[in-house]
């Protein structure tokens, strides 16, 4: 077993507030900490110092922080993610998966790297869950579903078998997506929808049945 593994949190706002409390709860790493705006360092959460901002990542990385975690949520830009992605990546820092000691998988769901999987979330067999990806409190993704990098599905989900969820794109809260529904890149799809057919990419969408908006 690895001795001394020290997490790096990057973000301190309400999204990493959800990760820690599953990172303390799982009780992985010795050391956590958040990085964050400059001028909250200082600061805590739940106990947890706020110790620098992304200037400092380099600098942290050589102290002995080879683990780093995401914790800005996204509602229909992913930019910033990506962006943080690139940088902790290249600087060499391992980007783990945090899934919630109450969220349930399958043995045959496969997880790529940086993801997030909230509290009594349910993953079904079959499901890929594709690099950065959040799977956020109580949302099902049922058996065979595919879910883009970068991609947000947000509280109280329910996707039935075989969706597909494409990079960049977010699903609102408590939306309820047919099986085999595609859902195109960079797609906002509001709280709430019902969505029973494929959606293109780069659209807001919404409603019950849930239709196409305007172009994001």
């Amino acid at each position: 077993m690895e001795k001394n593994k020290k997490i790096l949190l990057i973000g301190g706002g309400g999204h990493c507030k959800s990760v820690l409390d599953s990172l303390l709860k799982a009780n992985l790493y010795d050391e956590i900490a958040i990085i964050d705006r400059k001028e909250n360092i200082g600061k805590k959460i739940f106990g947890v110092d706020i110790i620098g901002c992304d200037n400092d990542l380099s600098e942290l990385y050589k102290k002995g922080y080879k683990y780093a975690f995401i914790t800005i949520g996204s509602i229909g830009n992913t930019s910033i993610r990506i962006r943080l992605s690139n940088l902790i990546k290249k600087i060499g820092f391992q980007t783990p998966n945090i899934v919630d000691p109450t969220a349930t998988l399958s043995e045959n769901v496969h997880l790529s790297e940086g993801i997030y999987i909230g509290k009594n979330s349910i993953i079904n067999a079959g499901s890929l869950i594709e690099r950065f990806a959040i799977i956020n409190t109580g949302s099902i993704v049922e058996h065979d579903c595919i879910i883009g990098e970068f991609s947000h599905v947000s509280p109280g989900c329910v996707l039935c078998g075989g969706v597909q969820v494409s990079r960049g794109s977010h699903i609102g809260a408590g939306s309820v997506i047919k099986q085999q529904v595609k859902i195109g890149l960079n797609t906002l799809i509001g709280m709430g929808s019902v969505v029973l057919e494929d959606i293109a990419e780069g659209v807001l969408a919404y409603g019950n049945p849930c239709k196409e908006v305007r172009m994001l």
